[in-house]
């Protein structure tokens, strides 16, 4: 257990650094709305010749801060020459909106129908235009909303943790799947996420066959909780991968098990053995720690 190993594990057990990859995604997607918005007003794309005769363009953007469950995020809030131009995906003067992330995560969530997608972009600005131009906008944010779902992953990855950090209590009751991976080179990246109602095996089944079918041919370690299946299901697309099991879910079970004036002292050795350099000094602490702990036999 070297210190990229540990580096590498660490970086996927922190939730903020999870919150940090999610808090770039809503922002890119924020600003793709916001783009397609203006595209839809002014009737034609950025740049385009279209632009000469119509007594209207872009004219650069001004930026806002929002705060979101995942952090903050800028929003880049783009502007037309003739002043006309009133954007609609983010409230006036609001510093926080739960309904643009549910919106934006709606439209990122794999297999989500282009008819699903326009009643959305419909919710959200139906009011405020034409159905023509909703339909504009609409159509602007379909082709990104596939290519992110289709665009060809990285053939190796150091390790990948599947988890499900998110779960929006509404009236859908959904769930929201996400694979984050670390390359070799230490980068991280969300490679894929997805909604569904509840924790399914055969939804993690089909998006670990998806991973290998856009280029992911190797894998080194997984890491996830405790779901049934789990283990067999990337056996099935990466057999010569390793499992773990996720350390957060590890030490909340022997949290549950432990009287509650035990609980902190426990998890601290715990963790110890996680902290170590190699593995012999990790198992000869684990041990220590079964010795401690463990349950007594009847006699």
């Amino acid at each position: 257990m070297n210190d990229f190993t540990k580096n590498m594990a660490q970086a996927l057990f922190n939730q903020d650094k999870i919150n940090d990859l999610l808090r770039k995604e809503l922002q890119q997607a924020v600003n793709g709305l916001l783009e397609a918005e203006l595209t839809a007003f002014l009737g034609y794309d950025p740049y385009a010749r279209a632009v000469w005769n119509t007594g209207n363009s872009c004219n650069g953007a001004y930026f806002r801060k929002v705060d979101t469950q995942f952090g903050q995020i800028e929003i880049k809030v783009p502007r037309d020459r003739n002043g006309e131009f009133h954007q609609h995906t983010m409230p006036d003067y609001k510093r926080h909106t739960d309904v643009l992330e549910q919106t934006v995560i709606k439209l990122y969530s794999k297999g989500v129908t282009t008819r699903e997608i326009a009643d959305l972009i419909e919710k959200m600005y139906g009011g405020y235009y034409s159905p023509a131009m909703v339909s504009n906008i609409s159509k602007e944010m379909i082709p990104k909303v596939e290519a992110y779902h289709q665009r060809h992953l990285s053939d190796k990855f150091f390790c990948v943790y599947l988890d499900i950090p998110l779960k929006r209590v509404t009236y859908e009751r959904e769930a929201v799947y996400i694979a984050i991976g670390i390359k070799p080179n230490g980068h991280k990246e969300v490679i894929d996420y997805c909604i569904a109602p509840t924790e399914n095996i055969e939804i993690w089944s089909e998006m670990l066959k998806g991973f290998k079918s856009r280029g992911l041919e190797q894998v080194e370690l997984f890491l996830s909780d405790g779901v049934v299946g789990m283990k067999e299901a990337i056996c099935q697309s990466y057999p010569k991968a390793h499992f773990q099991r996720c350390l957060v879910h590890v030490m909340r079970n022997i949290s549950a098990k432990m009287l509650f004036d035990d609980r902190q002292k426990a998890l601290d050795e715990f963790k110890q053995i996680h902290t170590q350099s190699n593995k012999e000094m990790a198992v000869q602490v684990l041990h220590e720690f079964y010795q401690n702990w463990e349950k007594p036999t009847k006699t």
